[in-house]
């Protein structure tokens, strides 16, 4: 259940050869499925079902042809991990296709093909239809694959939202001499919305921040519900790192997801216009769900120039912020500046010959980092504070109000999850570090004019700036991909405050790893003798199966902050199969916006990348349709990443007069040229 672009086409109509006796199909499911009164519960049951209509069906499968479609999978599919700011999965080739290959492929999945003939069979898509109440639904167009979560791996919350999707469904294939337990995580958690007035007096159905319903897998479960735009929102939860995977079977999740669609044309069920008009339908979802309008937090531009009062607990006196009218020396750091900014900064980031240095640096690649921003003082002051946080939220303050573990939750979560503390007068009184940085630095005149001439723009072309404390919580919390739309670039920077370890870490790190192989090369995640599980070597049925997968060789912590290139349109190529066994499968995208990490070959239009750390500042240029996202953080992390976010307009006019000043300076390099040029003319004519 992987996200696609909003724009993105539908593929082309995956087909299949129906087998001409369905009834043999029933064969392949529990006794009592098609029974009557079985049907009947199951029906009362996703109706009655909150947040959303959906349905849990135990063992769905028989067991013996499910055991054999896992042993196929494990023996004859191979798994690349693929990740995007969405997800982080094993991912498998196309399953609907598996009537393209040829007899020799096709005789190593019998069971598979079985499976997922029965699937799609005309019994079990009545079933399913009057279980829903969805409507009919297609058995031409199939839509499948298996999906493998090791520890590590997740998928973030969104509504399955794509085209002609009618209900999407997860049949379990959990290792069944391994029963899966509910704190190992992977469940399927369901989220409930409220119901909100837009600007347009529409209601928008808005998912709440947190989910209310978590489904854990179980070997042959099948969990199925009909796709609602803005509505069936989900996720599935981090598959948890554990003191001894080998012990737990590896906690391997392995899965067949997919989609039953609308009805296509010849097929009972189909209408003329109803898929054009669910596709229309989801695309004015995806719209709406785009929407800023109930996207909390709200982002508050402030005017650097606005009367303030300096409110450092250090300054000997109150002084009022100058602001651009009463400052008479815009190129360079006042007195009254240098006073003020050493409360906070390191004394040398402040001295003509760094800035200097740092405007030259910026104007050439857009991107600066500063390590040791605050100077040693106040840092530790601020390490000591976060600390005490993150090992205990009920530190004593004296304003609560401010306090982290009281800081409102970012949603909508199909957008981003955090938590946040935004800026405002009100702060003034609070005395906390963060406190003191977003009320009384971030929007001082001062650190505008340092943030202008370290990017070699004039002090009054930065109109105005929005800043907010982020905390993400590991576990939990991330922002998904979003792209800037404004006409004129923006400045954006980030302050590092994750006082925790282990976030940036050498080759040689990643000793919390069972096995230890290179990233890439195929690992068989839960490969160990049948005797290290108790049982004899010779006892094949006992033995557990290995799943191949490829696998980093440590632990991924996330939280990083990324800054890619918008889709560039490019032509679309075929896509590449991530199974040994399977074939390419209709076409992709050359460039998807969203991918970061498929492979060392792959262009993934990375422009920077921003882990979390202590203590760095960095700054960078944003331009129209470049996106940005924060990773979701693993549970397995030492510790949240802490950040403080600025983002500053800038005057049209601003980087007009950067551009010209680049022109001028081009200009003068070449006429130097020119005159070298000649004194050396002139040097070999003296020569001759």
């Amino acid at each position: 259940m992987k996200r696609k672009a909003a724009d993105s086409e539908e593929p082309f109509h995956k087909k299949r050869i129906v087998a001409s006796n369905d009834g043999n199909h029933q064969l392949a499911f529990r006794s009592d499925l098609f029974d009557d009164e079985t049907r009947e519960t199951f029906r009362q049951g996703y109706k009655q079902s909150e947040p959303y209509p959906h349905a849990v069906v135990p063992s769905l499968i028989e067991e013996s042809l499910l055991r054999s479609v896992r042993r196929e999978i494990t023996s004859h599919i191979h798994f690349t991990l693929k990740e995007t700011d969405i997800y982080r999965i094993h991912q498998s080739g196309d399953l609907a296709n598996l009537s393209h290959l040829d007899a020799e492929s096709l005789k190593h999945l019998p069971s598979l093909v079985r499976l997922r003939d029965a699937l799609y069979s005309s019994d079990f898509r009545e079933w399913v239809s009057e279980v829903t109440g969805a409507g009919k639904v297609s058995g031409i167009k199939t839509d499948m694959a298996v999906n493998v979560y090791t520890p590590g791996s997740y998928l973030l919350c969104h509504d399955d939202v794509i085209g002609s999707r009618r209900v999407s469904y997860i049949l379990y294939l959990t290792d069944p001499d391994h029963p899966w337990k509910q704190e190992w995580g992977g469940g399927l958690r369901l989220y409930p919305t409220e119901t909100r007035k837009n600007k347009q007096g529409e209601n928008i159905q808005v998912p709440l921040a947190e989910h209310c319903l978590n489904i854990p897998p179980s070997f042959g479960q099948l969990s199925f519900f009909a796709v609602r735009p803005g509505e069936s929102y989900h996720d599935v939860e981090e598959v948890y790192y554990g003191p001894d995977l080998e012990a737990d079977g590896g906690r391997i999740r392995m899965a067949i997801s997919g989609w039953f669609h609308i009805p296509q044309e010849g097929e009972d069920g189909f209408e003329e216009g109803v898929e054009q008009a669910q596709a229309q339908k989801s695309s004015l979802a995806q719209l709406k769900g785009a929407s800023t309008d109930f996207d909390e937090p709200q982002l508050v531009f402030r005017h650097f120039d606005e009367p303030r009062t300096v409110m450092d607990s250090k300054a000997t006196r109150k002084e009022i912020d100058p602001g651009d009218d009463l400052d008479t020396d815009d190129n360079i750091l006042t007195e009254q500046d240098l006073t003020f900014l050493l409360h906070y900064m390191t004394p040398h980031y402040l001295t003509p010959d760094m800035i200097d240095d740092f405007s030259s640096s910026f104007a050439e690649v857009s991107v600066l980092q500063l390590e040791q921003f605050f100077n040693p003082a106040f840092s530790a002051e601020l390490k000591e504070y976060l600390a005490k946080i993150e090992n205990d939220d009920d530190v004593p303050h004296a304003s609560k109000a401010y306090h982290p573990s009281t800081w409102k939750i970012a949603r909508p979560p199909h957008k981003h999850r955090y938590a946040y503390l935004q800026t405002g007068e009100a702060l003034h009184r609070d005395k906390c570090p963060i406190s003191r940085i977003l009320a009384d630095l971030i929007h001082s005149h001062a650190f505008k004019k340092w943030l202008a001439l370290i990017t070699g723009l004039k002090t009054k072309s930065l109109i105005r700036q929005s800043a907010i404390a982020r905390r993400f919580r590991r576990g939990r919390d991330y922002a998904l991909a979003h792209p800037f739309q404004g006409e004129t670039s923006k400045l954006e920077f980030t302050i590092s405050l994750t006082p925790s370890t282990g976030w940036e870490r050498d080759a040689g790190a990643g000793k919390a790893r069972q096995d230890k192989k290179k990233t890439g090369k195929k690992t068989k995640v839960n490969e160990h003798s049948a005797r290290m599980n108790g049982h004899d070597d010779k006892d094949k049925s006992k033995e557990v199966e290995k799943v191949q997968v490829s696998i980093p060789d440590e632990i991924e912590f996330g939280g990083e902050e990324v800054y890619m290139a918008g889709d560039d349109d490019e032509d679309d190529k075929p896509g590449t199969s991530a199974s040994e066994a399977l074939p390419t499968v209709g076409k992709k995208p050359a460039h998807d916006p969203a991918v970061y990490k498929a492979g060392e070959d792959h262009d993934d239009g990375i422009l920077f990348t921003n882990p979390a750390s202590w203590n760095r500042f960095s700054i960078v240029l944003r331009d129209r349709g470049t996106l940005r996202f924060v990773k979701y953080v693993s549970q397995a992390a030492n510790g949240d990443r802490w950040d403080l976010k600025g983002e500053v307009e800038v005057d049209e006019a601003g980087w007009e007069a950067v551009e010209d000043g680049e022109d001028d300076q081009e200009k003068g390099d070449d006429e130097s040229n020119e005159d070298d040029s000649v004194d050396e003319l002139d040097d070999d004519q003296d020569e001759v």
